[in-house]
């Protein structure tokens, strides 16, 4: 498992990825929260423009917001709902067969509260295959979801999920497996 993780002190973005987020913020703001919500091939398309790897048949709610898109992947028949908000200041990879809840939070940032500066630390988020991320669940920086964990509603989690696992409360904890 390898995580993506930058260490920002001073500038915080170069110059290219402050020209990408203004510019994103203009097309999110005008084009893609307005789209009507069966028109998710156009905010796909929008997102592939601004370097997103979309698989097929991938449903992108027109609340949804993601932060940076060129930090971002989802597989194959993957959704992220209504209002989730992909804070992706490092990469967030999203698998295939993957829900993103309504209301989620995925917050690859964070800062180095050691540092009186408090500089910001860009963390990657990994969310594996046939994942279920619940309704306003929150997960946290470097966090990683292996195949077919879920993360119950109103959950905060933090860490490294096992295959099938699923994991509720705040902190969430272990609670069962999802074999019978």
């Amino acid at each position: 498992m390898q995580f993506y993780r930058l260490t920002c002190s001073g500038n915080t973005y170069s110059t290219l990825e402050y020209f990408l987020r203004l510019s994103w913020f203009f097309t999110y703001y005008f084009f893609f929260r307005f789209t009507p919500r069966p028109f998710y091939f156009f905010r796909n398309f929008l997102l592939l423009i601004f370097g997103s790897k979309i698989g097929r048949n991938v449903k992108i709610y027109p609340s949804a917001k993601i932060t940076c898109p060129w930090l971002f992947e989802i597989g194959d028949n993957s959704a992220i709902g209504d209002s989730a908000n992909i804070y992706n200041l490092g990469l967030v990879t999203i698998g295939s067969n993957t829900t993103i809840s309504q209301h989620s939070y995925l917050c690859g940032g964070t800062h180095d509260y050691s540092n009186p500066a408090m500089p910001l630390i860009r963390s990657s988020i990994t969310v594996g295959n046939y994942c279920w991320v619940a309704a306003k669940a929150f997960v946290g920086p470097n966090s990683y979801l292996n195949d077919y964990s879920i993360i119950g509603a109103n959950s905060s989690f933090f860490g490294n999920a096992e295959k099938f696992g699923i994991y509720v409360g705040s902190p969430a904890v272990y609670l069962k497996s999802r074999l019978k």
